[in-house]
């Protein structure tokens, strides 16, 4: 059955369009409660990021789960994963996270976690979309769903983040600069880093409904990067919208991407003897984390792009470590989903045990060049099946001699073929990405 609604992520869309409106969220509100009034406890969960329309969806699902006969408790301002433990720890029947992630203000999202805090499996998606079709009936005035606030969210989701790491380990004499995007982390992050002993400088924690991620955040992390100079601090964590990516910066104002962070989580888990068989990432995962892991004696296999998929294939492969270039890190040995904060925590435990700098932790990883060129698709034609475009790719891949890639991946968001080539000589990769990209835009 192919989704009408449901994305690889939720159903998400700009505010006031399509299904990001008052009317049609309370219906899947409504919708959603109807399928997990079946499942188990009449509880759901919701959270949301600091958007301005997050409190017009809020009220609507609030609405519509009511009607279904399903109680609320409203989380308020949370990141994402912890939505995710919050369902899990108040056995909730599912969670609802309010949020388009790094996406710019005017967006919005609703996304679903299942009663394990883990994403919806397609069959139950599919189920809301078929009751979402079906006409609208509201529960007896005595079964209506009642609403709560949950006025200990924070530091519930506060405590359990400061349990992913050994009691014994702190962070004493750490300055640090956070860089909160604006959004769900902006108050508990400075928290949970503060309680450990760090000395916290915060940048992009004064949300204000309309600049979340704006120039900020794990998307943008220059800001954050000039920041950690200019104050002298040993390094810096970005964070996006809605605190389930993380990208770091070292003391030198180097900017360290999700591939060497899962480097660093990875060597960690060897040094303090926890099993680990291999890592997950996916089709643009840089080439030098998968010949570091292989120097470490760990496996790597790729997933499509995006954190579900990554997951799908670490349970089928039965590791705990896998993450992508952007910052969506899963450590399933300490939490269910990704998770910047917790994410974050793993590195820096590393190296307050070991006693090494950030930059000195992500040197065992030497990235590859890698180029990547967006070929905007102006017609209907099919670029990926030309013959001239899998020439283009041959030659390539010969020129390479084995030593680097290519990849052509259409965007699932925009009209967009993705040209990306990685290897070891930067002049080769950049010059056989632009031949691509040429022989892609005149194939289209």
């Amino acid at each position: 059955m192919t989704k009408k609604y449901f994305g690889t992520d939720g159903i998400r869309g700009k505010v006031g369009e399509g299904m990001m409106t008052a009317e049609k969220v309370l219906k899947l509100g409504w919708a959603a409660g109807r399928v997990f009034a079946g499942q188990g406890r009449k509880l759901v969960v919701i959270g949301k990021d600091t958007r301005i329309s997050g409190y017009m969806l809020e009220s609507a699902l609030e609405a519509g789960l009511s009607a279904a006969g399903v109680d609320v408790r409203l989380l308020g301002p949370m990141p994402t994963p912890g939505i995710a433990y919050l369902t899990r720890t108040l056995h909730a029947s599912a969670g609802i996270v309010i949020s388009a992630s790094h996406n710019p203000y005017y967006d919005n999202g609703v996304k679903f976690f299942s009663a394990a805090g883990t994403k919806l499996a397609d069959d139950t998606e599919e189920a809301i979309e078929a009751m979402f079709d079906q006409p609208m009936q509201t529960v007896d005035s005595a079964e209506l769903g009642k609403a709560m606030r949950v006025p200990d969210a924070q530091g519930r989701y506060i405590e359990a983040c400061k349990a992913t790491i050994p009691i014994t380990v702190h962070f004493n004499g750490l300055k640090i600069v956070l860089d909160c995007a604006n959004g769900a982390t902006y108050d508990i992050a400075p928290h949970v880093f503060t309680e450990l002993g760090a000395r916290v400088s915060a940048i992009g924690a004064d949300p204000n409904g309309l600049n979340i991620n704006a120039e900020s955040g794990a998307t943008n992390p220059n800001k954050l990067a000039k920041r950690v100079v200019a104050e002298g601090a040993d390094l810096g964590i970005a964070f996006d919208g809605d605190g389930d990516r993380v990208i770091m910066v070292d003391g030198e104002g180097e900017i360290v991407d999700g591939d060497e962070l899962v480097y660093i989580i990875a060597l960690a888990r060897m040094k303090s003897g926890i099993a680990i068989d291999g890592v997950v990432g996916t089709q643009m995962t840089n080439m030098g984390l998968e010949l570091a892991l292989r120097a470490l004696g760990l496996g790597f296999v790729r997933a499509a792009v995006g954190d579900r998929y990554v997951l799908e294939l670490m349970k089928q492969k039965g590791w705990n470590l896998g993450g992508e270039s952007s910052g969506h890190i899963i450590c399933l040995d300490r939490t269910t989903t990704g998770d910047g904060i917790v994410s974050a925590l793993q590195v820096l435990a590393y190296l307050a045990e070991t006693g090494q700098t950030l930059h000195r932790a992500k040197s065992g990883m030497t990235k590859l060049p890698m180029q990547m060129i967006n070929v905007p698709l102006s017609s209907s034609a099919d670029p990926m099946s030309s013959p001239q475009v899998s020439d283009a790719v041959l030659e390539a891949e010969r020129e390479l001699n084995g030593n680097g890639r290519v990849l052509l991946r259409p965007s699932g968001t925009e009209p967009l073929i993705r040209v990306m080539v990685e290897g070891s000589n930067a002049a080769l990769v950049q010059k056989l990405t632009q031949n691509i990209a040429n022989t892609v835009a005149a194939a289209v």
